[in-house]
């Protein structure tokens, strides 16, 4: 029950976040607001795991790999960002949920995993259900579902390097790297994208995106050690809930049928893939 709660507070907060950045793309950059995120992210994991752990925290047996995941994280989250502006906050996550389905499929070149037949159809069925939510003639079927089709896919490739790594290093560890770069690169392009926050509510918005982001991603690591992934993984859907009411409160927005039907497919898919998942090993 811990691991269900732990979970599902961290798909209230994620939706929250992204309707910050929403509200805040109209006015600053989506590098400015990417840099927000991350660094206060990295100040937070570095606060909180630096007493306790020391130097371990910085210790890593695989330094390219960190790295590589910190370029996956921050160019999903420049994606995600950037296209978030253009299109509904529900429409935004629905495609996004293709990110657990592109992991299926990429573990078994990168991973070696096996990938049965079932799997292959969940992907597939996944993918058309992301064709059903940017479909033509909608809001959604512009330049921006390309970025958000690539966060998912950067999202799947930072998922399959944290699985290589995990054994490796300490959890923390992998946290702290995963911005680490990006949060460097971010820095570097401040002096020509940088606009001071206009008032306070700016600052407490732009602020929050990253406790928000690190609290939500503390909470799915906590959840992840009072229940098993199988069974958490599901949950990562009641995202779309959240999304509906910061897009109706925050803007206006109602996700048509189509939206719904899309979502429907995918999230239908992961399940698919999770309970063929879970199947073997409760026959065990």
């Amino acid at each position: 029950m811990l691991g269900v709660l732990y979970m599902c507070a961290a798909c209230a907060l994620f939706p929250i976040m992204n309707g910050f950045v929403k509200l805040l793309a109209a006015t600053y950059e989506p590098t400015q607001i990417v840099w927000f995120r991350i660094v206060v992210h990295l100040g937070l994991v570095a606060l909180v795991f630096t007493p306790r752990m020391g130097l371990d925290l910085f210790r890593t047996q695989r330094i390219g790999l960190q790295f590589l995941s910190s370029v996956m994280m921050m160019l999903s989250t420049l994606f995600f960002f950037s296209a978030v502006k253009f299109v509904g906050v529900a429409e935004a996550i629905a495609v996004s949920f293709v990110a657990p389905l592109a992991v299926v499929f990429l573990a078994w070149p990168l991973l070696g995993e096996r990938i049965t037949a079932l799997r292959i159809v969940a992907v597939v069925v996944g993918f058309a259900g992301v064709l059903v939510v940017i479909r033509p003639g909608s809001s959604v079927f512009q330049w921006a579902s390309v970025l958000l089709l690539g966060s998912a896919l950067c999202y799947a490739g930072y998922q399959i390097i944290i699985r290589r790594l995990a054994g490796l290093d300490h959890p923390a560890t992998s946290i702290f790297y995963s911005v680490l770069l990006g949060s460097i690169v971010m820095s570097a392009a401040m002096p020509f994208v940088w606009l001071w926050p206009q008032n306070f509510a700016d600052w407490l918005l732009l602020l929050s995106l990253g406790a928000l982001g690190g609290v939500g991603h503390y909470c799915v690591a906590r959840a992840l050690t009072y229940a098993s992934a199988n069974l958490i993984a599901p949950l990562n859907y009641t995202q779309m809930i959240g999304s509906v009411i910061v897009g109706y409160l925050m803007f206006a927005e109602v996700p048509d049928a189509y939206t719904w039907l899309g979502t429907a497919l995918i999230i239908g898919a992961g399940l698919l893939v999770t309970l063929q998942v879970r199947g073997p090993t409760a026959k065990s």
